[in-house]
């Protein structure tokens, strides 16, 4: 059983790259451009090949239109209203075989997501180091343009990333939509580098201080911004939260994790009292154990857990290993640090926030929040 801090006290990223995230087609909000396109294209044409060559954005673009006008100007909200939305794409269908409209099906829960921003956006927007000065970090001074431009140019959206996935169309629907799409991009990016210019005159900073690829890599990733904020390792050994321990220790889940995390820190109060880690050398082992326990119990009182227990199992481990070091596991955690150290360097994906835990015992590890 290993533990590895990660500490930074902020760290910013642009380029989290989530696994899942839906894509930034504004199926629900189409600019003028794109319902220009999608109107010029008529879903009732008669040439069978022409008509399962549409792209399913044009197809939902405009099949939402047509449910908005007796719908009272609305998209479907209910499960039911979902399901009866999928039934009409369905009934449009010329042939079973149009994989055009079987896409728009599968991706009508792209026009149901909801308009505007998240809310994990709007708390980095609402963030009191987006009130920027001369000493803030460029991150900062892009997310006060980022909040001008959401408020101001974007109708509460952010910069569109520009990019579309593939799909069922013809070449040339499919070029033409993709052209419209890195139109809006390249416009939305520059009124952002402009209000960023701005932004940097008015701090008193060099205008030109932050590059365009930086800009332009913040327009594109906006709705993927991530913050990180740290506790010092000080911090986290003199106020962990009372509850979140009792939480964890609570929980089967967790109940092994948290108690080797509990055991570790009463393994360096132990050898701090005795000069020596349990179980380190030959005999006395019994007295060991029974030396941690009463250690970890008098741990677990200070950190206000008063009355939890940790499991005989769990100390006699402790103590059996005696502070060895086993080279397979301290490989894992090397290669768990080099990685985290990578996404903090690069500034890509999102580092671990809070204690992770490792149990080599039965291969599995957590990420513990005690703040």
């Amino acid at each position: 059983m290993m533990i590895k801090f990660c500490l930074w006290q902020e760290h910013t990223v642009i380029e989290s790259k989530p696994d899942h995230f839906l894509d930034d087609l504004r199926l629900n909000n189409p600019w003028p451009e794109l319902r220009g396109f999608a109107d010029a294209i008529d879903l009732n044409v008669q040439d069978p090949v022409a008509h399962k060559h549409i792209p399913y954005v044009v197809i939902l673009v405009k099949m939402a239109d047509e449910w908005k006008t007796s719908h009272g100007g609305t998209l479907p909200s209910t499960r039911e209203q979902k399901r009866e939305f999928k039934e009409l794409l369905k009934a449009r269908m010329a042939a079973t075989d149009e994989d055009n409209y079987k896409e728009a099906i599968d991706a009508s829960f792209k026009l149901f997501a909801p308009q505007g921003i998240s809310s994990d956006l709007q708390q980095i927007i609402n963030d009191s180091c987006a009130e920027v000065g001369s000493s803030s970090s460029d991150f900062w001074v892009m997310v006060a343009a980022l909040k001008e431009f959401i408020a101001n140019e974007g109708g509460g959206e952010v910069p569109l990333e520009g990019s579309i996935p593939d799909m069922t169309s013809s070449t040339e629907h499919y070029v033409n939509l993709q052209k419209i799409y890195q139109a809006k991009s390249e416009a939305d990016y520059l009124v952002l580098e402009e209000r960023v210019r701005n932004i940097l005159k008015k701090i008193g900073r060099d205008p030109h201080s932050i590059p365009k690829a930086t800009i332009k890599s913040f327009s594109k990733n906006a709705r993927k911004l991530k913050v990180c904020r740290y506790r010092s390792i000080e911090d986290e050994y003199n106020n962990p939260s009372p509850a979140e321990l009792h939480k964890y220790l609570t929980d089967e889940d967790y109940s092994i994790a948290v108690g080797f995390y509990i055991l570790l820190r009463a393994v360096d109060r132990y050898a701090a009292n005795f000069n020596h880690f349990p179980g380190q050398f030959d005999g006395g082992l019994d007295e060991d154990i029974s030396r941690l326990k009463t250690t970890a119990v008098s741990l677990l009182n200070d950190l206000g857990c008063s009355g939890l227990t940790l499991t005989e199992d769990l100390i006699n481990e402790m103590c059996r290993f005696g502070a060895a070091e086993l080279h397979a596991v301290a490989a894992i955690i090397g290669g768990i640090a080099s990685q985290e150290v990578i996404k903090l360097i690069t500034k890509q994906f999102v580092p671990m926030t809070g204690t992770f835990a490792f149990n080599a015992i039965d291969h599995k590890s957590q990420l513990l929040n005690l703040c």
